[in-house]
């Protein structure tokens, strides 16, 4: 991919890891929208600031009208309610769903027809070492991110044929708001954007960016033993 003829929207793009990839984009030459609930705080030069609240349908319909020459879409806008599954509102439950899962289908619905209408291109979507094991401190971020996962891998099969590559990447934690009440060891945003837009432009479909994502994938062909060992 020559990203210098590229148009990208990115979603999340005023802040944190949205905010580092759309400034990694534009170093590499892409033409950059970049999401926000609130356009105002977009503050990178060079990005083209656009109204997109990735969870309200009207907003997502209107910034593809506004747009016609996107040809790479990267869903990073997220939440994190700290939600556990049996304890939590049901309200912070659906708002995680409604965010990574069906806010993500929402804009590539909306985008999709787009990217292959300009002879194709590709969708990335942000995904979590999260999406294959599960804390229940973080239940519902993790089936969330669990539920993103599958649907990229459905998009990649019912999009391929459109000339579009579907691809995910997972990461562990980021030294972002998200996590910034989480001790633990994070990531540079800006070190995790540059490893994404390799990934981007080599059109790997997987973009395992640490070793908690990597070790995580390790994990899943153990079964329930090697993911979860604290169970008796």
């Amino acid at each position: 991919m020559d990203l210098s003829v590229s148009t990208v929207l990115v979603t999340g793009a005023n802040r944190g890891f949205g905010r580092a990839l759309a400034a990694e984009l534009l170093s590499r030459g892409a033409t950059v929208y970049a999401g926000a609930r609130n356009p105002d705080q977009v503050d990178l030069p060079g990005a083209k600031p656009i109204a997109l609240d990735i969870t309200d349908p009207a907003s997502v319909a209107a910034a593809a009208e506004a747009t016609d020459d996107v040809t790479v879409l990267i869903n990073n806008a997220g939440s994190s309610t700290g939600a556990d599954l049996l304890a939590a509102d049901p309200d912070d439950i659906r708002l995680e769903m409604d965010t990574h899962y069906f806010g993500t289908l929402s804009v590539v619905r909306s985008f999709a027809p787009q990217i292959a209408a300009n002879g194709g291109g590709a969708i990335l979507n942000v995904l979590s070492g999260l999406s294959w094991v599960s804390f229940p401190e973080y239940g519902a971020y993790c089936a969330a991110k669990s539920a993103e996962w599958s649907l990229t891998n459905a998009l990649r099969l019912q999009l391929a044929d459109q000339g579009i590559r579907v691809s995910g990447l997972h990461v562990g934690y980021m030294d972002t708001d998200m996590v910034r009440t989480v001790d633990a060891a994070k990531s540079d945003p800006a070190d995790i954007a540059r490893i994404a837009v390799d990934g981007l432009v080599a059109g790997d479909y997987e973009i395992l960016a640490d070793n908690a994502s990597r070790q995580a994938q390790a994990a899943l062909s153990g079964g329930v033993a090697a993911l979860y060992p604290q169970l008796p």
